[in-house]
């Protein structure tokens, strides 16, 4: 039985987070029916009773297919790759291709992810909290901390290989890309001198195609008015 003609599965997102982009675009990509109902963190709807129910710990993203009900952008992502008929090269069903991806997302969860929201939280955050720009010198460390990551994605995963796990785009290069776009809301462009990672981005771009920009709006907008006060 095909999988797409099951009632439509429930994704609950918020676009400026970036696991949330990550499946918005994989769902679009691979053409999975799905319904979006969007949670606006900055209103605090994830704290509504009716949410808090469906995710005890009030964060975005949720899924929900049917009755079945998960939390967790790694888990959801996986769990559609593997029902749903898309190409094999997302999440791979050979054991050592698999591993590849699930070695990344282990890593991308310690390294890529809090690296470069941390510099998001600065640049962009916590300046809208508080009113006040954040230490310099804080910025600084937190952009050696992301220097060091990218260093890392390009020396230990994408090597001279097209992806971040071979040959073609997978689950690792859509949440890297999503997290690696987010210093973008401030107006940094943390891969212009990383050459290497930016002919990969455009790989992944051009493989995603209008997908990408489309879950990619929220944050182009919020690019756009921080270069408007500058």
């Amino acid at each position: 039985m095909d999988g797409r003609k099951a009632v439509e599965l429930e994704v609950y997102l918020d676009l400026l987070s970036q696991p949330c982009r990550a499946i918005h675009i994989f769902l679009n990509c691979n053409k999975i029916p799905h319904k979006v109902k969007t949670v606006a963190l900055r209103k605090g709807e994830n704290r509504t009773p009716e949410y808090t129910k469906l995710n005890p710990m009030q964060k975005v993203p949720v899924m929900v297919d049917n009755d079945f009900v998960l939390t967790e952008s790694d888990a959801i992502l996986k769990y559609l790759a593997t029902k749903y008929d898309v190409p094999g090269n997302w999440y791979p069903r050979h054991p050592e291709r698999r591993a590849r991806v699930d070695e990344y997302t282990a890593w991308h969860h310690t390294n890529t992810r809090p690296h470069a929201a941390k510099v998001f939280l600065m640049e962009v955050l916590l300046p809208q909290m508080t009113g006040q720009p954040t230490d310099p010198l804080k910025v600084e460390r937190a952009l050696a901390d992301l220097s060091d990551t990218l260093e890392k994605l390009e020396n230990m995963f994408l090597k001279r290989q097209p992806f971040l796990c071979g040959d073609d785009i997978s689950l690792a290069d859509l949440l890297a890309v999503c997290e690696l776009m987010q210093p973008l809301g401030g107006g940094r462009d943390i891969l212009k001198d990383h050459p290497k990672m930016l002919s990969w981005k455009s790989r992944v771009q051009s493989a995603l195609g209008d997908s990408f920009d489309e879950a990619h709006r929220v944050l182009y907008s919020l690019r756009d008015r921080s270069k408007a006060k500058l």
